[in-house]
């Protein structure tokens, strides 16, 4: 699976330039805050971040460096979820979400060892993700997807319960993010 879609994708959704006061990560441009172009090297203006430079930093930080390239080649859908979630909430984030599902759904070790609940996506995510495909059959990457899922809804409640100004953002989470 190529991320071109899925970037693409994403950066049809997020639209064009925000400088919303309520967002924490200021002026953004296709989903790009400024604080990432500018360690990406952008100098310019935000309302003016082309969109192949938003695509190739989707690609480098949101795609490769966490290895959702390995994940596609396991479980396309997975990858699709965990880039999506990765983006709007941090790559560790995403990469805990696949960790904790994994570990909850190994029917208490016995289709796989534990992983930590946190940490990057590596060989043992990988392998754990491998055994839970072979054991669980063709529902599982789409079992999968709906346990991230449920944690990603979670956590956006828990943002807005906990600062009264991501209020603002919480239907749209659910309408553009969740499912």
């Amino acid at each position: 699976m190529d991320a071109s879609d899925l970037i693409d994708e994403l950066i049809q959704r997020e639209g064009g330039y925000s400088a919303r006061a309520a967002d924490k990560g200021g002026p953004t441009r296709f989903g790009i805050s400024e604080a990432v172009a500018r360690a990406h090297g952008y100098r310019g203006d935000m309302a003016k971040l082309p969109p192949d430079t938003a695509a190739a930093i989707y690609r480098a930080d949101y795609w490769t460096k966490p290895g959702l390239d390995r994940v596609a080649d396991l479980a396309p859908d997975v990858a699709a979820e965990l880039f999506d979630t990765g983006v709007n909430m941090g790559t560790g984030t995403a990469a805990g979400f696949l960790r904790r599902a994994l570990n909850a759904l190994n029917r208490s070790g016995a289709d796989y060892a534990d992983i930590p609940a946190s940490g990057a996506v590596d060989t043992a995510t990988l392998g754990a993700l491998k055994a839970f495909l072979r054991t669980r059959g063709p529902a599982a990457g789409t079992v999968l997807v709906k346990a991230l899922d449920a944690l990603q809804g979670a956590r956006y409640i828990a943002l807005a319960e906990t600062r009264p100004a991501d209020e603002a953002f919480l239907y749209g989470w659910l309408v553009n993010r969740v499912g």
